[in-house]
Protein backbone atom coordinates (compact mmCIF):
# COMPACT_ATOMS: atom_id res chain seq x y z
CA UNK A 1 0.00 0.00 0.00
CA UNK A 2 2.72 2.48 0.46
CA UNK A 3 3.73 2.40 -3.36
CA UNK A 4 -0.20 2.96 -4.25
CA UNK A 5 -1.02 6.30 -2.12
CA UNK A 6 1.69 9.16 -1.93
CA UNK A 7 1.32 12.60 -0.44
CA UNK A 8 0.90 15.84 -2.10
CA UNK A 9 3.07 18.87 -1.29
CA UNK A 10 1.40 22.02 -1.27
CA UNK A 11 3.11 24.41 0.59
CA UNK A 12 6.90 25.01 1.25
CA UNK A 13 6.43 22.79 4.90
CA UNK A 14 2.87 21.33 4.30
CA UNK A 15 2.03 17.93 1.97
CA UNK A 16 -1.62 16.30 1.78
CA UNK A 17 -1.95 13.02 3.30
CA UNK A 18 -5.68 12.52 3.13
CA UNK A 19 -8.16 10.02 1.51
CA UNK A 20 -10.69 10.01 -1.48
CA UNK A 21 -13.99 8.23 -0.45
CA UNK A 22 -14.95 7.61 -4.19
CA UNK A 23 -17.88 5.60 -3.05
CA UNK A 24 -19.74 7.76 0.11
CA UNK A 25 -23.39 8.53 -1.71
CA UNK A 26 -25.21 9.76 1.91
CA UNK A 27 -23.51 11.81 4.97
CA UNK A 28 -26.39 12.06 7.60
CA UNK A 29 -29.05 12.26 4.90
CA UNK A 30 -27.34 14.72 2.85
CA UNK A 31 -26.53 13.16 -0.70
CA UNK A 32 -22.89 13.26 -1.61
CA UNK A 33 -23.40 12.13 -5.05
CA UNK A 34 -19.84 13.11 -5.85
CA UNK A 35 -18.12 11.06 -2.98
CA UNK A 36 -15.74 13.36 -0.56
CA UNK A 37 -12.13 13.70 0.47
CA UNK A 38 -11.01 13.29 4.39
CA UNK A 39 -8.29 15.66 4.02
CA UNK A 40 -5.05 15.64 6.16
CA UNK A 41 -2.15 17.20 6.53
CA UNK A 42 1.33 17.02 7.39
CA UNK A 43 3.65 19.62 8.43
CA UNK A 44 7.39 19.15 8.37
CA UNK A 45 8.87 20.95 10.74
CA UNK A 46 11.62 20.80 13.43
CA UNK A 47 8.51 19.16 16.01
CA UNK A 48 6.70 17.15 12.70
CA UNK A 49 2.70 17.63 13.14
CA UNK A 50 -0.12 16.18 11.40
CA UNK A 51 -3.36 18.16 11.23
CA UNK A 52 -6.39 16.04 11.68
CA UNK A 53 -6.71 12.74 10.54
CA UNK A 54 -9.26 10.59 8.72
CA UNK A 55 -12.48 8.70 9.26
CA UNK A 56 -11.55 5.33 10.38
CA UNK A 57 -11.91 3.16 7.26
CA UNK A 58 -8.98 5.30 6.25
CA UNK A 59 -6.07 4.71 8.34
CA UNK A 60 -3.98 2.82 5.84
CA UNK A 61 -4.37 5.13 3.06
CA UNK A 62 -3.57 8.12 5.75
CA UNK A 63 -0.81 6.31 6.70
CA UNK A 64 0.58 5.27 3.62
CA UNK A 65 0.64 8.90 2.42
CA UNK A 66 2.65 9.81 5.17
CA UNK A 67 4.79 6.97 5.14
CA UNK A 68 6.09 8.36 1.34
CA UNK A 69 7.32 11.65 3.00
CA UNK A 70 8.52 10.11 6.49
CA UNK A 71 7.81 7.46 9.01
CA UNK A 72 4.92 8.23 10.66
CA UNK A 73 6.45 7.38 13.74
CA UNK A 74 8.51 10.70 13.13
CA UNK A 75 5.14 12.40 13.96
CA UNK A 76 5.74 14.65 16.97
CA UNK A 77 2.43 16.03 17.68
CA UNK A 78 -0.91 15.83 16.21
CA UNK A 79 -3.57 18.64 15.92
CA UNK A 80 -7.22 17.67 16.39
CA UNK A 81 -9.57 21.40 14.79
CA UNK A 82 -12.75 19.33 14.82
CA UNK A 83 -13.23 15.58 16.50
CA UNK A 84 -16.35 14.94 14.36
CA UNK A 85 -16.03 11.56 13.30
CA UNK A 86 -14.66 11.70 9.33
CA UNK A 87 -11.60 13.65 11.09
CA UNK A 88 -11.30 11.90 14.28
CA UNK A 89 -12.17 8.49 13.85
CA UNK A 90 -8.73 6.32 13.44
CA UNK A 91 -6.84 9.37 16.18
CA UNK A 92 -6.79 6.19 18.66
CA UNK A 93 -5.08 3.83 15.77
CA UNK A 94 -2.59 7.01 14.94
CA UNK A 95 -1.76 7.52 18.62
CA UNK A 96 -1.12 4.03 18.82
CA UNK A 97 0.64 3.56 15.71
CA UNK A 98 2.77 6.87 16.14
CA UNK A 99 2.95 7.48 19.98
CA UNK A 100 2.91 11.69 19.44
CA UNK A 101 4.44 13.32 22.30
CA UNK A 102 1.41 15.49 22.41
CA UNK A 103 -1.91 15.86 20.93
CA UNK A 104 -4.15 18.96 20.49
CA UNK A 105 -7.39 20.12 20.77
CA UNK A 106 -9.58 22.98 21.75
CA UNK A 107 -10.99 22.73 25.14
CA UNK A 108 -14.29 21.43 24.26
CA UNK A 109 -12.35 19.40 21.51
CA UNK A 110 -10.20 17.37 24.26
CA UNK A 111 -13.72 17.02 26.44
CA UNK A 112 -14.94 15.31 23.47
CA UNK A 113 -12.52 13.34 22.02
CA UNK A 114 -12.90 11.87 25.75
CA UNK A 115 -16.05 11.03 25.43
CA UNK A 116 -15.93 9.56 21.80
CA UNK A 117 -12.83 6.94 23.04
CA UNK A 118 -13.14 6.64 26.67
CA UNK A 119 -9.68 6.56 26.81
CA UNK A 120 -6.42 8.01 28.00
CA UNK A 121 -5.24 9.72 25.06
CA UNK A 122 -2.44 12.95 25.56
CA UNK A 123 -4.58 15.25 24.60
CA UNK A 124 -3.80 19.19 26.04
CA UNK A 125 -6.13 22.08 25.26
CA UNK A 126 -5.32 24.84 23.19
CA UNK A 127 -7.37 28.10 23.23
CA UNK A 128 -7.98 30.74 21.08
CA UNK A 129 -5.10 32.80 20.21
CA UNK A 130 -2.71 30.52 21.30
CA UNK A 131 0.89 30.07 20.28
CA UNK A 132 1.86 26.09 19.26
CA UNK A 133 5.74 26.43 18.64
CA UNK A 134 6.80 23.60 16.73
CA UNK A 135 10.78 24.84 16.67
CA UNK A 136 11.05 26.36 13.61
CA UNK A 137 7.29 27.03 12.78
CA UNK A 138 4.22 28.11 14.61
CA UNK A 139 0.84 27.17 14.59
CA UNK A 140 -1.52 30.27 15.70
CA UNK A 141 -4.90 28.50 16.79
CA UNK A 142 -8.50 30.36 16.32
CA UNK A 143 -11.16 29.24 18.01
CA UNK A 144 -14.24 28.66 15.78
CA UNK A 145 -16.80 27.37 18.18
CA UNK A 146 -20.09 25.99 16.94
CA UNK A 147 -18.99 26.08 12.81
CA UNK A 148 -20.04 23.58 12.96
CA UNK A 149 -19.46 21.79 16.43
CA UNK A 150 -18.89 23.26 19.91
CA UNK A 151 -15.28 22.11 19.50
CA UNK A 152 -14.48 23.49 16.09
CA UNK A 153 -11.60 25.75 15.78
CA UNK A 154 -8.95 26.55 12.87
CA UNK A 155 -5.19 26.68 12.77
CA UNK A 156 -2.86 28.90 10.88
CA UNK A 157 0.70 27.98 9.83
CA UNK A 158 2.22 31.84 9.94
CA UNK A 159 5.71 30.95 8.15
CA UNK A 160 3.15 29.71 4.43
CA UNK A 161 0.73 31.74 5.09
CA UNK A 162 -2.06 28.36 5.82
CA UNK A 163 -5.14 28.43 7.31
CA UNK A 164 -5.89 24.74 7.68
CA UNK A 165 -9.62 25.73 8.19
CA UNK A 166 -11.09 22.40 9.43
CA UNK A 167 -15.23 22.07 8.18
CA UNK A 168 -15.17 25.82 7.17
CA UNK A 169 -15.00 26.41 3.20
CA UNK A 170 -14.80 22.76 2.51
CA UNK A 171 -16.98 20.72 0.06
CA UNK A 172 -18.01 17.10 -0.57
CA UNK A 173 -16.47 15.98 -3.50
CA UNK A 174 -13.82 13.23 -4.39
CA UNK A 175 -11.25 13.67 -7.04
CA UNK A 176 -8.08 13.44 -7.86
CA UNK A 177 -7.47 17.13 -8.02
CA UNK A 178 -6.51 18.93 -4.94
CA UNK A 179 -6.66 22.57 -5.76
CA UNK A 180 -9.32 24.45 -6.58
CA UNK A 181 -8.09 25.88 -10.43
CA UNK A 182 -7.80 22.65 -11.46
CA UNK A 183 -11.60 22.05 -11.08
CA UNK A 184 -14.24 23.86 -13.34
CA UNK A 185 -15.90 26.78 -11.22
CA UNK A 186 -19.63 25.46 -11.94
CA UNK A 187 -18.89 21.93 -9.84
CA UNK A 188 -17.03 23.98 -7.37
CA UNK A 189 -19.94 26.70 -6.77
CA UNK A 190 -22.34 23.89 -6.86
CA UNK A 191 -20.33 21.84 -4.52
CA UNK A 192 -19.60 24.33 -1.85
CA UNK A 193 -23.54 25.95 -1.89
CA UNK A 194 -24.39 22.56 -1.45
CA UNK A 195 -21.86 21.80 1.47
CA UNK A 196 -22.79 25.30 3.03
CA UNK A 197 -26.76 24.37 2.72
CA UNK A 198 -26.62 21.31 4.45
CA UNK A 199 -23.67 21.57 6.90
CA UNK A 200 -23.73 25.45 7.62
CA UNK A 201 -26.42 27.30 6.92
CA UNK A 202 -27.89 26.97 10.63
CA UNK A 203 -24.95 28.58 11.79
CA UNK A 204 -25.43 31.29 9.52
CA UNK A 205 -24.85 34.35 12.33
CA UNK A 206 -21.81 32.78 13.87
CA UNK A 207 -20.57 32.35 10.56
CA UNK A 208 -20.41 35.84 9.97
CA UNK A 209 -19.01 36.44 13.49
CA UNK A 210 -15.97 34.59 12.17
CA UNK A 211 -15.39 35.93 8.85
CA UNK A 212 -15.48 39.30 11.35
CA UNK A 213 -12.71 37.18 13.30
CA UNK A 214 -10.33 36.18 10.51
CA UNK A 215 -10.83 39.77 8.70
CA UNK A 216 -9.60 41.62 12.06
CA UNK A 217 -6.38 39.19 12.40
CA UNK A 218 -5.30 39.91 8.74
CA UNK A 219 -3.79 37.30 8.02
CA UNK A 220 -2.06 36.86 4.99
CA UNK A 221 -3.37 33.69 3.34
CA UNK A 222 -1.84 31.77 0.46
CA UNK A 223 -3.72 28.83 1.00
CA UNK A 224 -7.09 27.98 2.95
CA UNK A 225 -6.62 24.17 3.13
CA UNK A 226 -10.28 22.40 4.69
CA UNK A 227 -10.85 18.95 6.21
CA UNK A 228 -12.93 18.14 2.99
CA UNK A 229 -12.60 19.32 -0.80
CA UNK A 230 -10.16 21.19 -2.84
CA UNK A 231 -7.51 23.20 -1.05
CA UNK A 232 -8.52 26.74 -2.02
CA UNK A 233 -5.22 28.89 -3.57
CA UNK A 234 -6.59 30.57 -6.21
CA UNK A 235 -10.38 31.78 -5.60
CA UNK A 236 -9.59 32.45 -1.58
CA UNK A 237 -11.65 35.97 -2.08
CA UNK A 238 -14.38 34.22 -3.95
CA UNK A 239 -15.41 31.70 -1.82
CA UNK A 240 -14.60 33.61 1.79
CA UNK A 241 -17.22 36.45 -0.51
CA UNK A 242 -19.73 33.61 -0.74
CA UNK A 243 -19.89 32.45 3.19
CA UNK A 244 -20.17 35.92 3.47
CA UNK A 245 -23.54 36.35 1.07
CA UNK A 246 -24.48 33.16 2.31
CA UNK A 247 -24.35 33.69 5.67
CA UNK A 248 -26.29 37.66 5.05
CA UNK A 249 -28.81 35.52 2.62
CA UNK A 250 -30.67 38.48 1.05
CA UNK A 251 -33.72 38.06 -0.23
CA UNK A 252 -33.65 37.34 -4.25
CA UNK A 253 -36.77 36.64 -6.45
CA UNK A 254 -36.37 32.73 -6.21
CA UNK A 255 -38.53 31.05 -5.23
CA UNK A 256 -38.29 27.83 -4.73
CA UNK A 257 -41.97 25.55 -4.63
CA UNK A 258 -41.70 22.09 -3.60
CA UNK A 259 -44.31 19.14 -3.31
CA UNK A 260 -45.09 15.74 -3.77
CA UNK A 261 -48.32 14.73 -5.05
CA UNK A 262 -50.66 11.08 -5.27
CA UNK A 263 -52.73 11.23 -8.40
CA UNK A 264 -51.07 13.98 -9.90
CA UNK A 265 -53.47 17.04 -8.39
CA UNK A 266 -51.04 18.57 -5.71
CA UNK A 267 -48.33 18.34 -9.38
CA UNK A 268 -51.17 20.52 -11.22
CA UNK A 269 -51.37 22.50 -8.54
CA UNK A 270 -47.49 23.26 -7.99
CA UNK A 271 -47.49 24.44 -12.27
CA UNK A 272 -50.25 26.55 -11.44
CA UNK A 273 -48.33 28.34 -8.50
CA UNK A 274 -44.97 28.65 -10.48
CA UNK A 275 -47.17 29.80 -13.55
CA UNK A 276 -48.25 33.00 -10.77
CA UNK A 277 -44.87 33.53 -9.33
CA UNK A 278 -43.36 34.08 -12.81
CA UNK A 279 -46.38 36.43 -13.80
CA UNK A 280 -45.91 38.41 -10.57
CA UNK A 281 -42.32 39.27 -10.80
CA UNK A 282 -40.51 36.22 -9.21
CA UNK A 283 -38.26 33.22 -10.48
CA UNK A 284 -39.94 30.04 -9.67
CA UNK A 285 -38.13 27.02 -9.56
CA UNK A 286 -40.20 23.63 -9.14
CA UNK A 287 -38.83 20.75 -7.10
CA UNK A 288 -40.65 17.13 -7.22
CA UNK A 289 -39.68 15.58 -4.39
CA UNK A 290 -40.38 12.38 -6.43
CA UNK A 291 -36.76 13.81 -8.21
CA UNK A 292 -35.48 15.99 -5.60
CA UNK A 293 -33.51 14.56 -2.30
CA UNK A 294 -34.36 16.72 0.50
CA UNK A 295 -30.25 17.86 0.60
CA UNK A 296 -30.72 19.32 -3.07
CA UNK A 297 -33.61 21.03 -1.73
CA UNK A 298 -32.28 22.48 0.74
CA UNK A 299 -29.31 24.07 -1.47
CA UNK A 300 -32.05 25.55 -3.67
CA UNK A 301 -33.04 27.29 -0.69
CA UNK A 302 -29.64 28.59 0.14
CA UNK A 303 -30.32 31.64 -2.58
CA UNK A 304 -33.84 31.81 -2.13
CA UNK A 305 -36.28 34.81 -1.30
CA UNK A 306 -39.52 32.35 -1.11
CA UNK A 307 -40.65 28.88 0.02
CA UNK A 308 -44.00 27.55 -1.43
CA UNK A 309 -44.83 23.90 -0.24
CA UNK A 310 -47.57 21.88 -1.37
CA UNK A 311 -48.69 18.08 -0.22
CA UNK A 312 -51.39 16.04 -0.68
CA UNK A 313 -53.13 14.80 3.09
CA UNK A 314 -52.56 11.09 3.37
CA UNK A 315 -53.65 9.36 6.59
CA UNK A 316 -54.76 12.93 8.11
CA UNK A 317 -51.12 13.70 8.08
CA UNK A 318 -48.07 15.32 5.13
CA UNK A 319 -46.98 13.13 2.58
CA UNK A 320 -43.99 11.40 3.89
CA UNK A 321 -42.02 13.10 1.67
CA UNK A 322 -43.29 16.22 2.14
CA UNK A 323 -42.96 15.50 6.44
CA UNK A 324 -39.16 14.32 5.54
CA UNK A 325 -38.56 17.17 3.58
CA UNK A 326 -39.82 20.01 6.21
CA UNK A 327 -38.12 18.12 8.82
CA UNK A 328 -34.90 18.45 7.37
CA UNK A 329 -35.54 22.07 6.31
CA UNK A 330 -36.31 22.99 9.80
CA UNK A 331 -33.20 22.19 11.49
CA UNK A 332 -31.01 23.81 9.03
CA UNK A 333 -33.29 26.96 10.23
CA UNK A 334 -32.81 29.11 6.72
CA UNK A 335 -33.65 32.30 7.49
CA UNK A 336 -35.16 35.83 5.77
CA UNK A 337 -37.82 33.51 3.28
CA UNK A 338 -41.57 34.21 3.01
CA UNK A 339 -43.83 31.80 1.88
CA UNK A 340 -47.32 30.14 1.61
CA UNK A 341 -49.13 26.42 1.82
CA UNK A 342 -51.12 24.34 -1.03
CA UNK A 343 -52.44 20.86 -1.23
CA UNK A 344 -54.93 18.59 -2.27
CA UNK A 345 -57.17 16.07 -0.27
CA UNK A 346 -59.98 13.74 -0.69
CA UNK A 347 -62.23 13.87 2.73
CA UNK A 348 -60.14 15.59 5.69
CA UNK A 349 -57.09 17.77 4.26
CA UNK A 350 -55.02 18.38 7.61
CA UNK A 351 -51.84 18.64 5.31
CA UNK A 352 -51.99 22.25 4.71
CA UNK A 353 -52.34 23.19 8.40
CA UNK A 354 -49.61 20.79 9.24
CA UNK A 355 -47.35 22.68 6.53
CA UNK A 356 -48.23 26.18 8.24
CA UNK A 357 -46.90 25.07 11.56
CA UNK A 358 -43.92 24.08 9.69
CA UNK A 359 -43.38 27.23 7.93
CA UNK A 360 -44.47 29.16 11.63
CA UNK A 361 -41.68 27.09 13.35
CA UNK A 362 -39.17 27.55 10.72
CA UNK A 363 -40.24 31.52 11.02
CA UNK A 364 -41.00 31.48 7.36
CA UNK A 365 -43.30 34.66 7.20
CA UNK A 366 -46.58 33.54 5.21
CA UNK A 367 -47.86 35.95 3.43
CA UNK A 368 -50.55 34.58 2.07
CA UNK A 369 -53.35 31.77 2.88
CA UNK A 370 -53.51 28.46 1.92
CA UNK A 371 -55.03 26.96 -1.40
CA UNK A 372 -56.83 23.43 -1.26
CA UNK A 373 -58.48 21.06 -3.49
CA UNK A 374 -60.70 18.52 -2.82
CA UNK A 375 -60.03 15.57 -5.31
CA UNK A 376 -58.62 17.18 -8.74
CA UNK A 377 -58.15 20.69 -8.68
CA UNK A 378 -60.93 22.45 -10.83
CA UNK A 379 -60.37 25.91 -13.04
CA UNK A 380 -61.18 27.93 -10.23
CA UNK A 381 -58.83 26.25 -7.81
CA UNK A 382 -56.20 26.40 -10.32
CA UNK A 383 -56.76 30.12 -10.61
CA UNK A 384 -56.47 30.66 -7.24
CA UNK A 385 -53.20 28.73 -7.20
CA UNK A 386 -51.58 31.21 -9.44
CA UNK A 387 -53.23 33.81 -7.68
CA UNK A 388 -51.50 32.22 -4.60
CA UNK A 389 -47.84 32.82 -6.97
CA UNK A 390 -49.02 36.31 -7.77
CA UNK A 391 -49.18 37.97 -3.85
CA UNK A 392 -46.21 35.78 -3.30
CA UNK A 393 -44.12 37.65 -5.71
CA UNK A 394 -45.43 40.88 -4.76
CA UNK A 395 -44.22 40.48 -1.36
CA UNK A 396 -40.88 39.44 -2.24
CA UNK A 397 -40.24 42.07 -4.95
CA UNK A 398 -41.55 44.76 -1.76
CA UNK A 399 -38.98 42.80 0.46
CA UNK A 400 -36.32 43.46 -1.98
CA UNK A 401 -37.05 46.89 -2.65
CA UNK A 402 -37.09 47.46 1.26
Amino acid sequence: MGETFHAIKISDHVYWVGAIDWALRDFHGYLTSRGTTYNAYLVLADKVTLIDTVKAPFLDEMLARIASVLPPERIDYIVSNHSEMDHSGCLPEVAARVHPEKIFASVIGVKTLHEHFHDTLPIEPVRDGNVLSLGNLSLHSIETKMLHWPDSMMTYLAEDQVLFSQDGFGMHLASSERFDDQIAEDILLYEAAKYYANIVMPFAPIVARALEKIQKLALPLRLIAPDHGPIWRTKIGWIVDLYGRWARRPPTRKAIVVYDTMWQSTARMACAVAEGLQAGGAAPKVLSLAACHRSDVATEILDAGALLVGSPTMNNNLFPTVADVLTYLKGLNPRNLIGAAFGSYGWSGEATQEIETFLDSMKVERVAPAVRAQYVPTGEVLAQCAALGRSVAQALLAKIQL
